[in-house]
């Protein structure tokens, strides 16, 4: 009697931790994020897709293995997911693939209606140096408050050119026709440095997320080992922020022992509150013989928010111990990445919903919805 009383003790606490896991997320942090029912990827790769490829001079199935890591906005009423779809040319192993912009749109930012053709990827342009074969990889989307839209992505030389890779940036009015701009950093001695993730802070305005000011400035956390910071006058030209030794400030680096352990890798928008600027990241778990978090797998990645002060951006208050949302389902811990992720990169407001979409194990795309809770979190301004 006492073993089954204990073992159905046991069995509530546990229960009881699974459902409290999400109340005790803080004030300050946007959520609590779950999956919808019976959830499935939002997008597949589709072997269907052909796209008359100006580099390869021949059609390409553009699409075909992989579509994950995708950057969200809202335009017209309309979720619009600019997601990365990896080709079958290459090897078939990590990194070996040319990876293109693919667009989609939706209405309820669950069941969504996909362009044939990629709208951002390698052409014989000022970009193609740093773009093929490797191509244009996870973009992140900002939108102006004039509704010019701005991304992020990784300009990938592939494999044939070193694995060199850096930061790209390009503007566009629509969605579908992208200018390349080339660096965010031109100009200055990091326009060619080697770091993949970068995500612009907005606001709510109205019930929509735009680009935010601070100081006079717009503000761009970037990085994957440590954080950092830059500043732009126009969301286009970006100074990053350097410590009195002249070298990247950081302001953000990686925990021994937390699911954030090996990378602490910036996903999507920012989010300025009341509370103070959320700063979305995924987490990388070091081996956890090695110190990584002993609750989670070597290699997995997991979603983390962390707090920086509403006036200065470059001062961390705080940020969380677990994750709020991890691979859990089997199709976001199997894939082209074996360790699985849940690794996020757009984040949108429609209808007092926020929609949260993520790439799983480099293969699919998925989605996790919250509750806008304004008195909650003070998330308006």
């Amino acid at each position: 009697m006492k073993t089954i009383f204990s073992s159905l003790a046991f069995g509530l606490f546990t229960l009881s931790r699974m459902f409290a896991a999400d109340s005790t997320l803080p004030a300050w942090s946007i959520g609590p994020f779950s999956r919808v029912a019976n959830a499935q990827p939002v997008i597949r790769p589709n072997s269907d897709s052909v796209f008359a490829c100006p580099m390869h001079g021949s059609n390409i199935c553009w699409e075909k293995l992989h579509t994950f890591n995708p950057a969200a906005v809202v335009k017209d009423g309309k979720i619009y997911v600019l997601y990365r779809a990896e080709d079958d040319t290459g090897a078939m192993k990590i990194g070996s693939h040319t990876s293109r912009g693919g667009l989609a749109t939706s209405e309820d930012g669950i069941n969504f209606l996909r362009q044939s053709k990629p709208v951002l990827f390698p052409a014989v342009d000022n970009q193609q140096a740093f773009e093929w074969t490797g191509g244009c990889e996870d973009p992140r989307l900002a939108e102006r408050e004039d509704g010019t839209f701005v991304v992020t992505y990784t300009q990938y030389g592939g494999l044939e050119n070193g694995r060199k890779w850096r930061l790209g940036l390009a503007s566009s009015t629509n969605l579908t026709n992208w200018i390349k701009r080339g660096s965010p950093f031109t100009g200055t001695k990091y326009e060619n440095l080697r770091m993949k993730s970068a995500a612009i802070v907005h606001e709510i305005h109205r019930g929509h997320l735009v680009a935010a000011k601070i100081n006079g400035k717009y503000w761009m956390y970037f990085g994957e080992r440590s954080v950092h910071v830059a500043t732009s006058d126009d969301l286009i030209a970006w100074k990053p922020v350097e410590d009195v030794a002249g070298k990247l400030l950081e302001v953000m680096v990686t925990r021994p022992g937390f699911f954030d352990s090996s990378l602490t890798e910036i996903g999507p928008q920012a989010v300025l509150t009341s509370k103070g600027i959320v700063v979305f990241y995924n987490g990388k778990n070091n081996d956890p013989k090695k110190g990584g978090d002993p609750e989670l797998p070597g290699g997995v990645y997991a979603c983390g928010q962390a707090l920086f002060n509403h006036e200065n951006p470059t001062k961390l208050m705080t940020r969380l111990d677990k994750p709020f949302f991890k691979p859990e389902l089997a199709w976001e811990k199997t894939g082209q990445y074996a360790a699985g992720t849940t690794f996020s990169e757009g984040l949108v407001l429609l209808k007092g919903k926020w929609f949260l979409y993520y790439g799983c194990a480099d293969t699919f795309v998925g989605v996790a919805t919250a509750e806008y809770q304004p008195d909650r979190t003070g998330s308006e301004r």
